[in-house]
């Protein structure tokens, strides 16, 4: 439960405010879309590619390039002046004397984008904002599923035995039951008591009877004496001198896992094989699950090729592929990917028109003159709530709401970029629709020096090797070599970490199934 100061209201709640405030502070392209101003275009108040030469090139393995800007072709590149880069005195349409004038600045070349931190935690309670009722999910109601079908969902509800576990007093190994003190004198017939049977006749005092593992434990039985540890003769059984028989030995009574009403796992679960069992022992047929989040993936880009080789300035395109599975990892439920093109109109229905509880885009998000997802949301009154945050790759990244339980994660064209965005951005936003708990934070000191950007945090993919995270080479924002055998990106700060600095490592959803660099 969160705690409440004497104020009221939650915690986490004013924390999201400040961080949202924050955001809308950093200009136009921030507030709510009827205050956005008409894109400009200016090349020369343009934010470039840092030129210290320790930012060029790529280098050997334990290094990083240090150029995110400048590796690779990109759709994303197709951008223009960022209008909240301007000086507000000198924006179209402001007047003379009008506020912001008479303390103009000159205009900063590079507009900072929200911190990389408040970009994550605004995603991460975006939905709560718009939460539909107290007995709701925050992604509708509970949805019951046959066990068959629950795996690696998310358990909307407690899961509480609805028996005990055991139900009855069962034996723990093949054996004999025995009642009191030995010698035991054994049934004159072959007989047993075996698992599935109903429950055998009571058994006297100084008896014993063949029992199977899972078998219900005769009445009146004390103990369960093994196979291994009997023997018998003459139709009496007999322990042996190194195994005496203490009272309840190898019997699991009913009730040793847990009682009839207990909590065996809270709300928030996700649903693992295991738990499926546990589930299945415990009386369930079915579990309530919550609703995955519907996402439809538009690709947007006129340069981009579904098959064969580039070719004539046209690029294959990596994201389509790659994002519906990536979802999927995040608990979300992909609808459709579509390829728009640099369609405006096109756009602008896909969006309108979805059905999605979350539309992903890829490209577009800057301000080129084929760069439609800002118009896009102006033409739909959406609520901007992060425009740009301060990391590389992935600066043009954006969340934007399109209506109370209807949001947009705008993604940049390169590959590495738009990763960094589904990070930053989607997989916040997706965790809490789909009732996910929050990883763990997972520290790593690095094992080689990594330089950062000026300003912006960036994310550098890295695998793990004797505890420590080892940058990997490929990292500029249009590479995937990089991140296709990474355990994990590397959260570098601005001004870039040392060897040895301990950074925070976000995992990837697959990580811990592939092999790491062939060296």
């Amino acid at each position: 439960m969160t705690n409440r100061d004497p104020r009221g209201g939650d915690a986490l709640d004013r924390e999201f405010d400040e961080a949202l405030a924050l955001a809308k502070d950093q200009g136009p392209y921030a507030r709510r879309p009827e205050a956005w101003p008409p894109a400009p275009q200016d090349p020369a108040s343009q934010d470039p590619a840092p030129h210290d030469p320790a930012w060029q090139g790529q280098v050997s393995e334990g290094q990083v390039s240090h150029d995110p800007a400048s590796q690779g072709p990109a759709s994303q590149g197709r951008t223009a002046q960022d209008p909240a880069s301007r000086d507000p005195a000198q924006r179209p349409g402001r007047p003379p004397g009008a506020p912001g004038a008479a303390t103009a600045r000159r205009p900063d070349r590079h507009r900072p984008g929200t911190p990389w931190p408040d970009a994550r935690a605004i995603a991460a309670r975006a939905p709560r904002k718009s939460r539909p009722s107290p007995t709701t999910t925050l992604n509708g109601t509970p949805v019951a599923r046959p066990l068959p079908e629950a795996l690696g969902h998310v358990l909307a509800a407690p899961l509480t035995a609805l028996t005990d576990l055991p139900s009855f007093d069962t034996s723990a190994m093949d054996g004999w039951a025995v009642a009191g003190p030995g010698p035991w004198r054994l049934p004159t017939a072959d007989q047993s008591v075996l698992a599935g049977h109903a429950e055998a006749d009571p058994l006297p005092d100084g008896h014993a009877i063949r029992i199977a593992t899972g078998a219900r434990v005769p009445p009146g039985a004390t103990a369960v004496l093994r196979t291994e540890h009997g023997a018998a003769t003459g139709g009496w059984l007999y322990a042996a001198p190194a195994h005496p028989v203490s009272p309840g030995q190898d019997i699991r009574p009913r009730g040793q896992e847990c009682r009839s009403g207990d909590l065996l796992l809270p709300a928030g679960a996700v649903v693992t094989p295991v738990i499926l069992g546990l589930a299945a022992a415990a009386g369930y047929d079915e579990l309530p699950t919550v609703a995955r989040p519907r996402v439809e993936i538009l690709v947007l880009g006129d340069e981009l090729l579904r098959q064969g080789l580039p070719h004539d300035g046209r690029i294959r395109d990596a994201l389509g592929p790659m994002l519906a599975p990536w979802l999927r990892a995040l608990g979300a439920e992909p609808l459709a990917t579509r390829r728009l093109g640099d369609d405006a109109e096109a756009l602008y229905a896909a969006v309108a028109e979805s059905p999605a509880d979350v539309v992903l885009t890829t490209g577009g998000t800057a301000a080129g003159p084929v760069d439609h997802v800002h118009p896009t949301l102006r033409r739909l009154d959406a609520e901007l709530l992060v425009d740009g945050v301060a990391v590389r790759p992935g600066h043009p990244m954006l969340l934007a709401r399109l209506a109370p339980h209807k949001h947009l994660v705008g993604l940049p064209g390169n590959p590495l970029a738009a990763v960094s965005g589904l990070l930053t951005l989607a997989e916040p936003l997706l965790r809490t629709l789909a009732g996910r708990p929050a990883p763990a934070p997972c520290p790593a000191p690095l094992a080689a020096a990594v330089h950062g950007h000026p300003r912006d945090t960036r994310l550098v993919p890295v695998v793990f090797r004797e505890d420590e995270a080892f940058p990997l080479r490929f990292n500029g924002p249009a590479m995937l070599r990089g991140v296709a055998v990474a355990d994990g990106l590397a959260v570098v700060p601005p001004g870039g970490a040392e060897r040895g600095t301990e950074v925070e490592v976000l995992d990837l959803p697959w990580s811990t199934a592939w092999p790491g660099p062939q060296e």
